[in-house]
Order: C-alpha cells, then structure tokens, then sequence
C-alpha cells in the first residue's frame, strides 16, 4: 500500500532527516510531504534541496523561511543559506517558486502554519497559510488574545501543520495536528505516517542553530554588499555588530571602519579634480561650448558646479553615498572620462 509521510520542519537537518525516514522503511512509491521549512538554521539546507527537488514522489509547501528567501527578506538565518548556496542560489529561488501554500490528501490537509476555522480551504489566504508575519498580525486581529485558530476549527478532515514549535511530542487539538518539536533546536523530528495516522519521531543529535550562529558569523559579514550600502548604513551595521567578542570579528569590523574612512577621505581629492577638469574643458574647448562637452561626462552636474565654483565636498558627500560610487567617480577622473 502506498503511504504519504508528511514531516515537521525540517530547518537544514538533513541527516536526522534522511534516518527517521529509513527508521520508517521508505521505498520509492511512498510519497515524502514536507509541510514547508526545510531550510535554514540546520547545516545542511542544500542537500534537503537537492532531495526533496530530485525525488519523484515529493512535495514541498512554502513555509515562512521559503518565503523569506523568495521575496528577497533576508535575515542572519536567509544569509547564511545564501552562501552555502553559492552559485546555485538562483535556481534555489527558480524552484521555490512552483511550491504550493497547501496540500490535501483523502486523509489530511496540510499546511505550513495557520488555518482560519471559517473560511474553505480554497479561500485561505497564502500569508496565513505559510505563516508570514502579515498572516500573523492578520490572525491576531481576528483571534482574541490566548487564542488561536486550532481552538475553533470544527472540520471533518484533519489538519497537519507545523511552524510553531509545541515541544517533543506532537500537539492534538480539535482534528488538528502540530508537528513541529523543535528540530533545529536539539529537539525532536516528527513524521505523521498516513493513512493511519502514525508517528514517527527522532532525536536531532543537537541545538544545530546554536552551532551555526557563531560558525558563520564572519563569512555573513564577509558576504554583506558592503560597496553599495551608505556609508550611514556601513556605520550602523558597525555599531550593531560591536557586541560580538569573537577576536576575528573585531578585527573585521576595524578593517571596515578603516575602509570605509579612507574611501570617505577620497571626497578631497574628487573635489580638487571636478575643479580642475572644469578648467581643462574650458581651456581646450572655449567658454561657449563648455556646456556641451561637459554633458557628455556622467558626472556633468558637478562639473557645472565646479565651473561656477560652488561645488563643495558636502555637494559630493551628499551625491557619492556609498563606496561604489565614490569609486567609479575616482575612475573616471584618474582616467579623464
């Protein structure tokens, strides 16, 4: 007989994974259902990729962490996935997109986090179904407060979700089933086995979050867009990160307030050379068609300003924001275009 094995929040805990469903005794025409969240916190998000992408008897739903990477909401969690990811990240975010917000069996619907007792299943919205943090606010102007959507559901067909951890064992109320026990936490993995409803569980061999916070701290930083953010954005992550003890992050950061000071000291020498490429303009070309040939540069506004000798180092400041930008203008000069 044919069984669908619907699995808790997987976050990254590919091992644990792959041996609660040996302990199961799979075979290629059992069907594996995630309920959403197979990736990040865990060490191993990429390979639970390339199962659940690879498997022909698969589904995976859009959980929260999902979503996060496809709409670009990128936090610590979302970053360290995206280097692990590494050239692949793209076809990553190609395949999320063709995941789907619910699933429903003759036995169970399946979702990711919440469920509004009162509306069918077609007419949840995606914000609730994947648990987004608009979906939470939206439920929380629905359900007084203490009280959620499991409380009122009234359905004849069971619902299986996950997102919220509900400690080891799995959390049955009202025909609904929680099944996320805290996986990446240390905690356990859970299975439902249907159609009979079965539970399978295994212990995760440790609090992988815990491990992975501190291990890609440094590599997080080294991959943040550090040449297109403002130099007041620069400052605040600085500033943010200053609490960190770890000697190498330290040391990083001193790095990048050096960094980003020297880039910054450029403004002086950008100024005096607008001011003197004005002159040459003038010089080779004549008052009359300075207009012309300095609309030919990218950088014409501060040549006019400059030609009437009110440009400053604040105009520049104010204009050249970033590192990146500071710099293409330093190339530009140095190279007389």
């Amino acid at each position: 007989m044919k069984r669908q094995i619907i699995v808790g929040d997987i976050h990254g805990c590919y091992d644990e994974f792959i041996e609660l469903l040996e302990n199961i005794g799979i075979t290629e025409a059992d069907e594996v259902i995630s309920l959403g969240d197979i990736v990040d916190r865990g060490p191993k998000s990429v390979e639970l990729f390339e199962y659940f992408s690879s498997r022909k008897n698969a589904h995976v739903l859009m959980g929260n962490h999902e979503r996060k990477h496809l709409n670009g909401i990128l936090n610590y969690s979302q970053e360290i996935v995206k280097i692990q990811f590494g050239e692949r990240y793209e076809a990553f975010l190609e395949w999320l997109k063709t995941l789907d917000y619910y699933y429903e069996t003759n036995e169970a619907i399946i979702v990711h986090a919440f469920f509004e007792h009162d509306k069918s299943l077609t007419n949840q919205k995606e914000t609730v179904l994947s648990g987004s943090t608009s979906g939470t606010r939206y439920l929380e102007q629905k359900y007084e407060a203490n009280t959620y959507w499991q409380t009122f559901y009234q359905g004849e067909k069971p619902i299986i979700y996950g997102h919220h951890v509900v400690g080891d064992a799995p959390k049955v109320i009202n025909n609904t089933y929680g099944i996320d026990t805290g996986a990446c936490h240390g905690g356990m993995l859970t299975a439902i086995e249907l159609p009979n409803f079965t539970i399978h569980q295994i212990r995760v061999q440790q609090d992988y979050w815990k491990t992975e916070r501190t291990k890609w701290q440094l590599p997080v930083l080294e991959a943040k867009p550090w040449q297109t953010m403002t130099f007041e954005k620069i400052q605040k992550q600085i500033d943010k990160l200053r609490y960190i003890e770890k000697e190498e992050i330290q040391l990083f950061l001193d790095t990048k307030v050096a960094w980003s000071n020297h880039i910054q000291a450029k403004t002086g020498w950008l100024l005096n050379r607008l001011i003197e490429q004005s002159k040459d303009i003038v010089l080779k070309n004549g008052q009359q068609k300075f207009n012309l040939v300095a609309s030919q540069y990218k950088h014409k506004v501060f040549l006019f300003k400059a030609k009437s000798g009110s440009l400053t180092v604040k105009d520049i400041q104010e204009s050249l924001n970033t590192p990146e930008k500071i710099l293409k203008l330093e190339e530009r000069l140095k190279n007389n275009f």
